[in-house]
């Protein structure tokens, strides 16, 4: 199991999707230095074990961005939401921003009267000097974003693309800003600890300890200040040692697989230990190497489909809570997706059948049954399912899944190798059947470049189409939604996409990708929750920010 998926396969997350409401005084174009009234100290932990004193904000190991605590210091151009992606964002550090040239120019209004925690004023030479850093350096352009030209003048940015950015637009836009005068004498910013890091947000940090990073809160910040004046950042040896800490209230808030919540975690406490997991726009399923017989089949990968109780994956192998269930053939999670799904694929949805899939095997040249045996070129068909040993939640589901095969007939065993050989089988195409994830945005595209494109031959390693499914089709509709200069051709490239999925399924969608965290209103309420989705709910994310700003520090705790 992958406990951190953020947007950078979520750096994102996403990461990640369109907008939400102002929090906080988010979306004003005022600035604010009033002094907050508020006190207290939220405690934030993650799972991730051992972590060094490492504040760079472009280092994905840092703990910074291990832990989440670089979105309080340095803050984005624009706050997107992945939980309602279809939502514009909401202004940050650009007040304004406007796409031309078919996504090909940005121009960007820099907010007056922002300043970095040293006090120097954050101007649109800032901003122009962040993006020509990730330009120059590979190692920090983590989309592999190809700029061109990068200008300030006064307070707005331009930067152009060789070609359109409308399904890099977000990841654009999310870009966090860091100021020139610092950044400007690192010699080498892809390895720097940056020890005493300067930002934009309305934290500073003021000590590193062991595995806790302390941050306290500025005098005077852009928009109305948090109530929550410090900030504890610790990294647990493990799940359980988490969620001992949420439950002993040495943690407020955390993202963590708990295996049974309603006896180990949210019974502690039903009052105030809450989770939420919605769904982004990512998926889990199982991925067939489709230049295998028999599996190069599409008949047989949809009546596998037809054989699989995702219902009953998630409720047992994820709890009923970690990864929402994907009901679309389309593999597009809902509700995140639901203004994706084309109307005629909105009642496609996965329903278990086995009946209707022996139908379908019955009828398909090539197979038959002898028995309850499928039959396929004289023997029964096979499969060995593999997943890394210890994630627990995977293995659990892949028994499931071997269960529902075989009532359609399909004997499938399960091996468990180190994850580090099955990283490597899954990229080299060295397996049959495994339980993996897709990308996730805030379009499908990312979901359907992972399963459609850049296909790669067996032995040569993959980053996407790890199931090795060649089409013309979806190769060109990838590129037409990518380059499309209106709507409508998108929406037609994202049928053609969708058609394809449901009628050939390469990739078998079960579960979707989340934005979830657990959290206590003991002490601090204003939280995300299905009332009030304004902003998904893992600490590490860029809109963990947003929410410390919206909470508020319940009376005498």
């Amino acid at each position: 199991m992958r406990t951190t998926k953020t947007i950078a396969a979520l750096a994102a997350a996403l990461l990640a999707g369109g907008g939400l409401a102002a929090c906080g005084g988010s979306g004003s174009t005022s600035s604010s230095s009033s002094s907050s009234t508020g006190s207290g100290v939220l405690n934030i932990g993650m799972p991730n074990g051992a972590q060094s004193d490492n504040n760079n904000p472009f280092l994905s190991s840092s703990a910074a961005n291990s832990l989440g605590y670089k979105n309080v210091i340095y803050e984005p151009l624009v706050m997107t939401n992945a939980v309602q992606p279809a939502q514009p964002g909401t202004p940050w550090l650009a007040s304004a921003w406007t796409w031309s040239n078919n996504y090909q120019k940005l121009v960007l209004t820099i907010r007056n009267g922002v300043t970095w925690s040293d006090g120097q004023a954050l101007t649109a030479a800032d901003v122009a000097y962040t993006f020509n850093l990730v330009k120059a350096n590979a190692t920090l352009n983590s989309y592999a974003i190809t700029f061109g030209d990068v200008s300030s003048s006064g307070n707005t940015v331009t930067l152009t693309f060789p070609s359109s950015q409308f399904v890099y637009q977000t990841h654009i836009l999310n870009q966090f800003i860091v100021p020139q005068h610092i950044w400007s004498k690192i010699s080498n910013p892809a390895t720097n600890a940056v020890a005493s890091p300067v930002g934009s947000g309305p934290y500073t940090l003021t000590s590193f300890s062991g595995n806790t990073a302390t941050l306290t809160r500025r005098s005077s910040y852009w928009q109305t200040l948090p109530q929550i004046k410090t900030l504890h950042y610790t990294s647990y040896s493990s799940n359980t040692t988490q969620t001992q800490a949420l439950t002993d209230e040495q943690a407020d808030w955390s993202f963590v697989f708990i295996p049974n919540p309603s006896v180990t975690y949210t019974a502690k406490d039903p009052a105030h230990l809450k989770l939420w997991f919605p769904a982004v726009l990512g998926d889990h399923g199982l991925w067939l190497n489709t230049t295998i017989a028999p599996f190069n089949n599409a008949n047989l990968r949809i009546a596998m489909n037809d054989a699989i109780n995702r219902q009953t994956i998630v409720k047992t192998g994820e709890d009923g809570y970690f990864y929402p269930v994907v009901t679309s053939n389309t593999g597009i999670p809902t509700p995140a997706g639901n203004s994706y799904i084309g109307s005629q694929f909105t009642s496609d949805t996965a329903s278990v059948s086995a009946t209707t899939a022996k139908s379908l095997l019955s009828s398909t040249p090539g197979f038959s049954y002898s028995g309850n045996n499928l039959m396929y070129g004289g023997k029964q068909v096979s499969i060995q399912l593999a997943d890394p040993a210890g994630w627990s939640d995977y293995d659990t589901d892949l028994t499931l899944i071997q269960n529902d095969l075989a009532t359609i007939g399909i004997s499938a065993s399960v091996s468990q190798p180190n994850a580090n050989t099955w990283t490597t089988n899954v990229a080299d195409g060295d397996f049959q059947g495994v339980l993996h994830w897709t990308n996730n945005g805030a379009t499908p595209y990312d979901l359907y470049a992972t399963i459609f494109d850049g296909y790669t031959p067996i032995g040569q390693t993959a980053n996407t189409d790890f199931g090795r499914f060649q089409s013309t089709d979806a190769t060109n509709a990838l590129k037409q939604y990518a380059s499309a200069s209106t709507d409508a051709e998108r929406t037609t490239a994202l049928n053609t996409l969708e058609n394809i999925e449901v009628t050939q399924m390469p990739f078998i969608p079960i579960m979707a990708a989340n934005g979830g965290g657990e959290y206590s209103t003991k002490n601090f309420t204003g939280w995300p929750d299905d009332t009030n989705p304004y902003a998904p709910a893992q600490p590490t994310l860029i809109n963990s920010l947003q929410i410390i700003l919206k909470l508020k520090p319940v009376s005498g705790s």
